[in-house]
C-alpha cells in the first residue's frame, strides 16, 4: 500500500507528532510506501519537504497581519493545492490525517476527496466538534456549542480567554459546519478512546459518520523500569488548569502525611508553587525528560492523573504503566478505559478532594508486595496491548477495510 500521512507539524512537539511519526515507522517497517505532508518549518528536512506549504501561525505578527490571516486559518487554499500536487505525484491508495486544523486546515482533506483517495482521520482532541478542542474552559466541562451554537465560544471566551481568538475559532467552526467539511471529506473517523467517539456521535448524531478505533503506538520497552516500591505520589506533565494540578495540591493539603512530587512546567507553574509553598511534603521540581524523568518515576509509589477535562488518551498513563507504577486516574474522558483495563490503578472524582486525599493515603500505606503486583500487571498490560504487532494489525485491518 502507498499511504500519505498528513499532520500540521513535522517536528515533534508533543504526543500528536509522536503518533504521526510512529504510524509512519510502523508502515515502513512492514513494507509500505509512505509519504508525509506537513507545514514547512525552518530546519525541517523530510523526503517530501518540497511540497510542504509555508503557513504562518495565526498568533504571529500584528493585528493587521492576524486579520489578513483569518481566511487561511479556516480554509487554506495554498495547502490544498500543495496537497493536490503531492497526491498527483505520489498516487497514494489512502490518506491518513491527524491534526490539520488551523494551519493546513481540512482543505487538504478535500484535495484527497477531489482526487478520489479515501481518507481516515485520527482525532486526538475534540476540535471537530468543539471550537477550543477541549470541551472545557475556565475550570468547567462545557458542551455549550452542541447543536451548532458556536456563538457560545465567543460568549464564553473559551479560546485562551481571548475575545479575538474565540471569535476566529467561532467563525472557523461555523464555516466548517456550513461546508460540512469534516463529514464530507473523511471516509472514516478514528478514535483512541470510546469516550471521544461517543461524544462525537452525541454532537453529530448516531450513524452519521463511519467510526473505528486506533490507539496510539507506544514503545513500552523504551520506558520500562525495574519494579520498585517508591515513596511518593508523582504527577508529571503540563501545569495548566485542565490538568487538575491545583486539585492535587488542595488534596495534598488534606493529607499532610503523603509525600507528593510534581514534575512539569506550564502557565500555572508559578500559581502552583505559591499554593504549595507551605506544604513541606509537596515538591514542585520543574520539567524533566529522558533519564531525569525516569529517575522520578523510579522513586514514585504511584502516578496521579487528576485531569479535570475529558482526556482522550494520555501518554503519561502508558509511561507510568511501563515503569511499573499503578495510576490514580480521574474518572474523566478516556482515562477509565486505560485504568480499568486491569488491576493496575484506581479511579477518583477529581473534584472530590477528600476522596483523592484518601486514595493517596491508602496507596502510601498499602503493602509493598501488593503495590509491586499492581506494577507488574501494569507492565504486562502496556507491553501486550500497545506492541508494534498489535497496533500494526489494527492499522492493517482499518486500511484494508476502507480499501476493500
Amino acid at each position: 500500500m502507498r499511504i500519505l500521512l498528513v499532520h500540521n507539524n513535522y517536528a515533534i512537539q508533543g504526543g500528536a507528532e509522536v503518533f504521526y511519526h510512529e504510524i509512519a515507522r510502523l508502515l515502513r517497517e512492514n513494507g509500505h510506501e509512505v509519504a508525509m505532508f506537513s507545514c514547512a518549518e525552518e530546519g525541517v528536512t523530510a523526503p517530501q519537504v518540497a511540497y510542504f506549504p509555508k503557513v504562518d501561525h495565526y498568533a504571529s505578527g500584528g493585528l493587521l497581519a492576524k486579520a489578513a490571516r483569518i481566511p487561511r486559518v479556516i480554509y487554506n487554499r495554498d495547502a490544498r493545492d500543495a496537497m493536490a500536487r503531492l497526491i498527483a505525484d505520489f498516487r497514494p491508495d489512502l490518506v491518513h490525517g491527524f491534526a490539520v486544523y488551523g494551519r493546513l486546515t481540512p482543505a487538504v482533506l478535500q484535495a484527497a476527496r477531489d482526487a478520489g483517495v479515501p481518507v481516515v482521520l485520527s482525532c486526538n482532541d475534540y476540535k471537530h466538534i468543539c471550537p477550543n478542542y477541549k470541551l472545557f474552559h475556565h475550570g468547567r466541562l462545557c458542551e455549550d456549542c452542541k447543536g451548532g451554537r458556536f456563538h457560545k465560544a465567543l460568549v464564553n471566551r473559551c479560546c485562551h480567554d481571548s475575545l479575538a481568538i474565540s471569535a476566529v475559532s467561532m467563525l472557523e467552526a461555523q464555516v466548517h459546519e456550513r461546508l460540512d467539511i469534516w463529514r464530507k471529506n473523511v471516509t472514516c473517523f478514528l478514535f483512541a478512546s470510546r469516550f471521544m467517539a461517543a461524544r462525537t456521535e452525541a454532537f453529530w448524531g448516531p450513524g452519521r459518520v463511519a467510526i473505528d478505533f486506533l490507539r496510539n503506538p507506544f514503545d513500552a520497552a523504551a520506558h520500562h523500569l525495574p519494579l520498585q516500591a517508591g515513596s511518593y505520589i508523582l504527577y508529571f506533565g503540563r501545569l495548566i488548569d485542565e490538568k487538575g494540578v491545583d486539585q492535587l495540591v488542595a488534596a495534598a493539603r488534606l493529607a499532610p502525611d503523603v509525600p507528593v512530587v510534581i514534575v512539569g512546567d506550564g502557565p500555572d507553574r508559578a500559581a502552583i508553587e505559591r499554593a504549595a509553598a507551605d506544604l513541606p511534603q509537596l515538591r514542585v521540581v520543574g520539567p524533566a525528560w529522558g533519564e531525569a524523568l525516569k529517575g522520578w518515576l523510579q522513586g514514585a509509589r504511584a502516578v496521579v492523573v487528576p485531569s479535570l477535562w475529558h482526556e482522550n488518551f494520555p501518554y503519561v498513563i502508558l509511561q507510568a504503566f511501563a515503569a511499573g507504577k499503578p495510576v490514580i486516574g480521574a474518572a474523566r474522558g478516556g482515562i477509565p478505559e486505560l485504568v480499568e483495563a486491569g488491576p493496575h490503578g484506581w479511579l477518583v472524582d477529581p473534584l472530590d478532594l477528600q476522596a483523592l486525599a484518601a486514595r493517596m493515603r491508602d496507596v502510601v500505606q498499602m503493602p509493598d508486595a501488593a503495590l509491586l503486583e499492581m506494577g507488574r500487571a501494569a507492565q504486562s498490560y502496556v507491553t501486550k496491548e500497545f506492541s508494534d504487532e498489535t497496533i500494526y494489525a489494527e492499522v492493517l485491518r482499518i486500511y484494508g477495510g476502507i480499501l476493500q
